[in-house]
């Protein structure tokens, strides 16, 4: 068990030092201990005492715990087809973040030539920004209408309903950012 926080250890500092882009050298000055120490640590062959952790994880600005934690990946890829979709009619929407994220909801939609989508009203106070990345799509809320040409945003009241239009001669791709009221409970 020794070995395995000692390795998470030599890991997490050199992953959260490249990170900050720190030299050893630069982190031993902020952290207030010697460049070999920190050297040994980095390689997994010294064992800190808790004052040297705590400047550590004050330097990095992280818990002791994540100094010595199984490391993190540096990222996770998630390739096109495994993010969650939905076809609705011609048009594709696409979830952005993978996972959930309380209270917001973000989507790419691909509109295809001459295609058109009817949203149902979000969650009563909730708010949709539209932005236009390619084409032109025609906004409907209600009886009025507006037209978003590349880069253009609209911010609306999302729990009304609301529709999407390509006229154009060619795909359309926008991005919707939903913030969701709170439920009240």
């Amino acid at each position: 068990m020794l070995d395995n926080a000692s390795t998470n250890l030599a890991l997490n500092l050199r992953q959260l030092r490249s990170a900050r882009q720190l030299s050893q050298t630069q982190l031993a000055v902020l952290a207030g201990i010697p460049r070999p120490t920190l050297a040994n640590l980095e390689s997994g062959s010294a064992n800190p005492t808790l004052s040297v952790l705590m400047r550590l994880a004050s330097a990095l600005q992280v818990l002791i715990e994540e100094l010595i934690a199984p490391p993190h990946a540096l990222a996770r890829f998630f390739a096109a087809d495994d993010l969650p979709s939905r076809q609705q009619g011609p048009v594709l929407i696409r979830k952005i973040m993978p996972e959930p994220a309380a209270g917001l909801d973000i989507e790419r939609m691909e509109l295809p030539p001459g295609s058109q989508e009817v949203s149902l009203p979000h969650a009563r106070g909730s708010v949709e920004h539209l932005t236009c990345e390619r084409g032109t799509i025609i906004l409907t809320i209600g009886t009025e209408q507006w037209t978003l040409e590349c880069g253009d945003v609209i911010v609306f009241r999302g729990d009304q309903l609301h529709g999407y239009h390509n006229t154009g001669q060619e795909l359309a791709v926008a991005y919707r950012v939903i913030t969701l009221a709170p439920i009240a409970g």
